[in-house]
């Protein structure tokens, strides 16, 4: 029987350059898609998962998350005071229990594996998630919880992917895939922004994982790979050669690519034109733009 997966680790530490200077004093998770910021939309989905531990791993400049996943007692105050029930409940509605968030510091931007492996002693020895906030995911089936599921089933590692046209494989990991079954896809091995020519396929993984803890022992061992940087993908490959399935999961859900400012626009339209307040007037808004 497959271990739960109970814990979630959110890499938060970037420092944001492609967003300067919004991101100058501000971390690039709290950045709002409408009116939440990109971290509590992945936290959301954490929870709608059933992940019971968050941890996240920070760098400086970092403590407005911190904050934002804290009471605020003034305002909270203020709000009932002023008989504001709604916004009050939404507020505490988006805190998790206590006790069930944990944080802790990548010193250095060593890359993703680097502040995965900084998570290795919260972790512990069962199996969790890796969920990157930039890559907005929405939909209903959440994307982790159809991965979790279909987790449960298959186990070993399995990460959400997407097609990609060709030329664009130089910019993200892809798989090496041994077969195709739809919705799942098994894979013997990853490569890290391989050129167009030699790309394995075009199945792009997206920013949400499901990994054994064996990787913490290879992230600690492997060199710098493409760009100077441990990366995740090269610590996933070492478990695929030791002998853990290795799956890519089709999602239902859409992905915004907020980590670019098209797709951060992209997503903000299209969660505002879905908005049950004001997506009506956004539409007719829109319409004189063009």
């Amino acid at each position: 029987m497959q271990k739960p997966v109970r814990k979630a680790v959110f890499p938060v530490a970037g420092l944001g350059t492609r967003f300067l200077p919004a991101t100058k004093a501000m971390p690039k998770e709290m950045l709002p898609v409408v009116h939440k910021p990109l971290i509590q939309y992945a936290i959301e989905e954490a929870k709608a998962a059933g992940i019971e531990q968050f941890y996240f791993v920070t760098g400086r400049a970092k403590n407005a998350i911190e904050d934002h996943f804290d009471t605020a007692f003034e305002l909270e105050a203020t709000l009932r005071e002023r008989e504001k029930k709604e916004l009050l409940d939404q507020l505490q509605a988006s805190l998790p229990a206590a006790g069930q968030i944990a944080y802790t510091r990548q010193q250095r931007p060593l890359g993703l594996g680097h502040a995965v492996w900084c998570a290795r002693d919260l972790v512990g020895d069962e199996p969790f998630a890796v969920l990157l906030a930039d890559d907005l995911m929405v939909g209903d089936p959440p994307c982790l919880k159809e991965m979790v599921d279909a987790h449960a089933k298959v186990g070993g590692n399995m990460v959400a992917v997407m097609e990609i046209p060709r030329e664009q494989t130089r910019r993200y990991g892809v798989l090496d895939v041994v077969s195709d079954a739809g919705k799942l896809v098994r894979a013997k091995g990853v490569v890290e922004k391989p050129e167009p020519a030699v790309a394995p396929s075009t199945l792009m993984i997206i920013g949400r994982y499901i990994i054994q803890p064996e990787i913490f022992r290879h992230l600690g061992e492997v060199d710098a790979g493409a760009g100077g940087e441990i990366q995740l993908t090269d610590g996933l490959d070492k478990l695929i050669t030791d002998g853990q399935p290795f799956h890519g999961f089709r999602a239902s859900a859409r992905r915004y690519d907020c980590g670019e400012k098209l797709g951060y626009l992209e997503a903000n339209v299209a969660l505002g034109l879905q908005h049950p307040e004001f997506g009506g007037a956004l539409r007719e808004l829109l319409k004189t733009y063009l």
